[in-house]
């Protein structure tokens, strides 16, 4: 897996915006609120992303994972290389911080951007 390719994945779900923060971390957002974080520019490039309560504990303790730092307490992980998940595993992680990441986004908000 690329930077590209999460790009692609992530540039099918509805209101996705991108931008670079901290000088080198491409962020993908939706209503102004980060699902996924990643460093492009990183040798091997990495990322972060939220999970569910149920897997934060699994994931975090999995080989090439930790919680993610300034996040862990909202249930993000980062994964040390993006390569450590293939392409089903990354649409799943994916397609579920930005589901998490719209719920809590606020009603008026959500119909505004067609969610």
């Amino acid at each position: 897996m690329t930077i590209e390719d999460i790009e692609t994945i992530c540039d099918q779900f509805t209101a996705v915006t991108k931008d670079i923060k901290w000088e080198d971390h491409l962020c993908f957002n939706v209503g102004g609120k980060m699902f996924l974080i990643t460093t492009p520019d990183a040798f091997p490039p990495n990322a972060s992303f939220k999970v569910t309560a149920e897997e934060y504990e699994e994931l975090a303790a999995r080989d090439g994972f930790k919680p993610a730092p300034h996040l862990a307490r909202y249930k993000w992980v980062h994964v040390e290389d993006i390569s450590r998940l293939n392409k089903r595993e990354w649409e799943h992680d994916a397609r579920q911080s930005y589901t998490l990441v719209v719920a809590k986004l606020p009603l008026k908000l959500k119909n505004q951007l067609s969610l």
